[in-house]
Parts: C-alpha cells; structure tokens; sequence
C-alpha cells in the first residue's frame, strides 16, 4: 500500500477552555485533491498549522513521512503552504521577490512565476505597498504555484480575489500544478468553485471530523430528492437527513439509502457540496 502523504492519529489542540481539535484522525493519499470544509472556528485552520508544525498538539502527525514538530524544515523544502493573509514586506519591489525565491528555493521556477503575473496588472518595479489587496494575493499565488513541492496546502487562497481570477487560478491549478506525484490540500468558503476539482471531501465541525469520504463515495452514499406534489409524506417517512424548500417544492438528502425506495416519490439526483454540507452541519447540532 502507498504511504500516506498526510496522516493523522488522535491529534487534538486545545487553546485555553476551547478543543480547537478533538481527536482526528485523518489519512491523505499521494495524487488526490481534497478539500477541508468547515464553518468558521471549525479547526481548518489550526489543523493546517499543526501539520506544518506551526502549532504544538497531541497526538501523532506524520507528513510525507516525518513529525513535524521534529523535522519541520525537512517538510517545509517538499510542502508550499498559501494562507489566508498573505504576507510579504511592504518595501520589496516584484522583480525582487522573484530574485529573491531564486536564490533560497532550489525548486522555484522563476519562467513559471513570470507567467502567472503576466496574467494580471502586476508590474515587476512596483512595490508591495503599491499593490491593491487583490493584487498582493495574486504575488503571493504566483510565488507559490511556482515552487515544485509534494504537497500544496492552500488555506481560502483566493480570498479577496475577484471570480474571473480565482476561476484562472482554479484552472491553473490543475494545469500546470497537479499530477499523480503531487497532493493538494484546500480549505475555502467558495466550495461551489472547487467542486468539480476535489478527489476528496472532509468536513470538520468543532474540532472533529464529521465526514472523509471520496466523492465517488459521497455520490454514491448520499442522494437528493426533489418531491412530487402529494409524495412529501411519503418522502419524509424514508428519514432523510435533511430537508429545504426551492421554488415551492420540497427537497430531501438521504443518506445511504436504497434508491429503489425513491422511486416514484420524485426527481433524484446528485447533491452540491455546498447543501450537503449545510446538511451535516445541522446534523451534528
């Protein structure tokens, strides 16, 4: 079996009288993209910096084969990590980041980051100071995307940006960024505009992992029905998950239940990410 490039066991953080992590247990394959969804203070966050050992915790983190809290600079040369905020000096000129990256990383591909900035308004002699918010972000993606690492965390990494950007970005990313030898890890608000990208799903609510299943699993595990007028009492009796209204019909999630028990109750199809997870969510309140 190939080993995991992310693995977590039991790993809890706590900060103060809150359990930012309560007991997770996570196991990431090499090759697959897999988005971390969870309502604010949910942990992402926090889980993201205890995998780069940002953070100390309990438990045991093992990633692409090392603790790290141990070997924390052995990670960071095969790990690239795009949080929220991006962070550079005020005073550094473009071209000066590029110099810069190209004499610290020996896996920077300056010709590769020259590219995405020739996508957008960058100029080379600006400095960060000079740059819109959305523009630093941009900088910021384009150093980044330009390293070859194993594994790319990205934490809401087009925030602030705007749709026709973050839509580049997205498409980017798995162009010119993902194969089978790289791992991809995202957390973001926008799940509509990753959907169609992710190999993996996992929700986290209060600290704990409420869902972790491929969405091959998830298409097959969970089912949506739009009802037939005079079929809700029907519907309901099934047990769904959840229900919502939409343009005066009823909609109901299932979970692993026998489509032939659907049929005739109404329209069944595929669930977005964005309402299953509304449904886990209030699931677990």
């Amino acid at each position: 079996m190939t080993p995991s490039i992310v693995s977590l066991s039991n790993v809890s953080k706590r900060y103060g009288d809150t359990m930012a992590l309560d007991q997770v247990n996570l196991e990431i394959q090499p090759g697959r993209i897999v988005g971390l969804i969870g309502p604010n203070g949910a942990g992402k966050t926090t889980l993201l910096k205890c995998l780069l050992g940002l953070a100390p915790y309990e438990g045991v983190i093992q990633v692409l084969g090392k603790d790290p809290m141990k070997q924390r600079q052995e990670i960071l040369k095969e790990v690239c990590f795009i949080a929220d905020t991006a962070i550079l000096p005020r005073w550094i000129k473009v071209h000066q980041t590029l110099d810069y990256l190209s004499g610290v990383h020996p896996r920077f591909n300056r010709e590769k980051a020259e590219a995405f900035l020739k996508e957008t308004q960058i100029k080379p002699n600006k400095k960060v100071k000079q740059l819109s918010k959305g523009m630093i972000t941009q900088l910021h993606l384009a150093l980044v995307m330009a390293i070859d690492a194993s594994l790319l965390v990205l934490d809401e990494p087009t925030l602030g940006l705007d749709i026709l950007y973050r839509k580049k970005f997205y498409t980017s990313l798995l162009n010119d960024y993902f194969d089978r030898e790289r791992t991809i890890l995202v957390t973001t608000h926008q799940v509509e505009e990753i959907e169609d990208l992710l190999s993996d799903l996992v929700f986290i609510q209060s600290g704990r992992v409420v869902l972790n299943q491929s969405m091959e699993r998830c298409q097959a595990n969970f089912v949506e029905l739009e009802v037939d007028p005079g079929q809700l009492d029907r519907a309901r009796a099934l047990g769904p998950i959840s229900e919502r209204s939409t343009l005066g019909s009823s909609v109901l999630l299932f979970e692993n239940i026998d489509r032939s028990e659907l049929i005739g109750l109404g329209r069944l199809r595929i669930p977005r990410i964005a309402d299953l997870f509304v449904a886990k969510m209030q699931q677990g309140v």
